[in-house]
């Protein structure tokens, strides 16, 4: 260490002050990152180019096009639709674990982690709130399971992609004899990611945390009273209330159900369903926009369906009724509600109590909360009106196009297939075709076939999320350019002595640990030459390094920045620094014992 260049120690306190800051503070990990790579480039330490290049990253700029993909599955319905189909209605939250992170893992084996986690959460999100599940709960798991997943096969993640590149390199230079299969890493990875999901499904109950901040209130006072029908032929038509997934709506009951004119109270789940049922419900107004996207319902009223313009440009508004308001005293029925104000009231609250009347026979008076389905410009025209005493949207309740369902589902699975065809095939490959371009393509249909809009995809893209990979990139540049990451991973390596295990044991924990602080592309790199040139040196079996340091590249369980799938589930979950280092070191060490034991019985020396 005593002959390290300064910027070598510059960028170590760096690295030192910015973990502890992560760990000791709740600053914004955005802020902390870009805070650390800024020392760096005024230090010195890195130039301009180097310090920004993390924003022009492909993996940045990956994740970045695949919020376009999922703001076109959450507009389709087809994030709902997903929830209800793969996850089903769990009882416990350990239930819910199990029955998401099985489909994910096994997905994963076959498909790149980055757009599975961007499908799948909003899907965990909405299908966690509806059983009163905390995200922080659901979302650390959806990552770490996607990750074990990945250790499957050698298409599971870029991570073994790389390793096998590198592996045909040497084969190719007559250093190795033979190269990696489909299955190589299978013989270790199914056993780890068995472990893995044990674990997590066992100890999340006391590992994990309850942000309650992230759950909805509820005891939110206002009590909207809304009515819906059920489409004929449409998907729920026939279906018992549970199956249909009505039974447990987070704060909102079914109160009762008029058919054929007649009212039939007091609904027990195993009640079915018939096209034309008009369901009235009672709940708070996250649970009736909800409502307004459960795909196989449909608003009561008639009235929206004469509004100008297309629905899915409308927004749902909450308007308090003024006292000056031309309508009090009018049902809106009568007061015209649709024609005065060119919008349609979708549910009413008042005084916390619910309203046993029709929408349209409700009685308007001061102080009525309305919720309006309407052009957002509605906002603005009656924000200074003396009609209401207050007016304000409601974030994310467009209507959901499920007309474009099919072609959103189409789109996804057209970008998966492109994106493990431009990752495996040698044509491809040596175009420089990547995971971005089949992003890239399916943003852009996203787009183009109206399955969401532009605004739609700039309150998706979680920008600091964005600022957070392509800062560790630019500092993972200072670790490598240093001399740091090396020196640390030969260092450790000449302590191992001369046994085989021994070694294996360093490889694996070296690796593991720079992939917690660089990419897991990065530390593949560093490690495999000293992997291979340390069995070369004991003329033993280079292969159960190679397997052992691929596995070790993915397992970035103890912090967030250990993996890009982990920082983009950090927010959303709630979390903080210390939550990665309390549920995934452990795993972290879990891998790592089955590894070390299965990896030589698999592949001896």
């Amino acid at each position: 260490m005593s002959q390290f260049h300064p910027d070598a120690w510059v960028t170590l306190i760096v690295v030192l002050g910015l973990l502890g800051l992560l760990v000791a503070t709740s600053l914004p990990a955005d802020l902390l990152m870009l805070g650390g790579l800024t020392v760096l480039l005024l230090t010195g330490v890195l130039s301009v180019q180097a310090a920004f290049a993390g924003f022009a990253n492909d993996g940045m700029l990956t994740v970045a096009v695949l919020y376009i993909v999922v703001a076109g599955l959450r507009e389709t319905g087809v994030v709902s639709w997903i929830a209800h189909r793969i996850f089903g209605q769990p009882k416990t939250v350990t239930g819910a674990q199990m029955r998401m992170m099985l489909p994910v893992a096994g997905l994963s084996a076959f498909m790149n982690n980055t757009p599975l986690v961007a499908a799948m959460l909003p899907a965990v999100t909405e299908w966690g709130k509806k059983f009163n599940i905390p995200p922080s709960k659901l979302l650390m798991p959806l990552s770490f399971a996607t990750i074990l997943g990945g250790l499957c096969t050698l298409i599971g993640t870029s991570t073994n992609v790389i390793a096998a590149g590198l592996v045909q390199r040497s084969v190719d230079a007559g250093v190795l004899a033979t190269g990696m299969n489909f299955f190589t890493l299978s013989w270790v990875g199914v056993p780890c990611a068995l472990a893995g999901i044990t674990y997590m499904a066992i100890a999340s109950r006391w590992l994990l945390p309850v942000r309650q901040s992230t759950l909805r209130a509820p005891d939110d006072p206002r009590a909207y009273t809304v009515e819906m029908r059920v489409a004929p032929k449409g998907p729920i038509d026939g279906k018992t209330i549970e199956q249909a997934g009505l039974r447990h709506l987070s704060d909102m009951y079914l109160a009762e159900i008029e058919r054929n004119g007649e009212v039939i109270p007091a609904v027990g789940p195993h009640m079915r369903l018939l096209g034309g049922d008009q369901l009235v419900f009672v709940g708070v107004v996250d649970s009736v926009v909800e409502l307004q996207r459960f795909r196989g319902l449909t608003p009561a009223t008639n009235q929206m369906f004469k509004l100008h313009g297309r629905r899915n440009g409308r927004t749902l508004i909450e308007a308090v009724v003024s006292d000056t308001c031309p309508l009090l005293g009018k049902t809106i029925r009568e007061g015209r509600f649709r024609t005065q104000y060119n919008a349609v009231v979708i549910a009413a609250a008042r005084n916390g109590e619910r309203l046993h009347q029709k929408i349209g026979d409700i009685v308007l008076q001061t102080g009525d909360t309305l919720l309006l389905e309407a052009r957002p410009s509605f906002v603005q025209q009656q924000r200074n009106s003396r009609d209401f005493f207050l007016v304000s949207s409601l974030d994310g309740s467009t209507p959901p196009r499920h007309e474009r369902a099919p072609v959103a589902l189409l789109i996804l699975v057209g970008m998966v297939v492109l994106a493990t065809v431009f990752e495996q095939l040698p044509y491809f490959v040596d175009r420089g075709y990547s995971m971005l371009h089949a992003a890239l393509l399916a943003g852009g249909l996203m787009l183009l076939t109206g399955c969401c809009s532009a605004d739609s995809v700039r309150r998706t893209v979680d920008w600091p999320v964005l600022i957070v990979i392509a800062a560790t990139l630019g500092i993972g540049t200072a670790l490598s350019t240093t001399g740091l990451s090396a020196a640390f991973a030969g260092g450790l390596v000449s302590l191992a002595g001369p046994q085989p295990i021994h070694q294996l044991v360093v490889i694996y924990l070296a690796t593991m640990v720079l992939t917690e602080v660089l990419s897991n592309t990065t530390a593949v790199v560093l490690t495999y030459p000293i992997a291979v040139a340390t069995a070369q040196q004991l003329g033993v079996n280079p292969l159960p390094f190679i397997v052992a340091l691929t596995i070790a590249a993915s397992c970035g369980f103890a912090t967030p920045i250990g993996y890009q799938t982990n920082l983009m589930v950090y927010g959303p979950g709630g979390y903080k620094f210390t939550d990665y280092l309390r549920f995934g070191i452990p795993l972290n060490l879990i891998v790592c014992a089955v590894t070390l034991v299965v990896t030589p019985i698999v592949y001896p020396f």
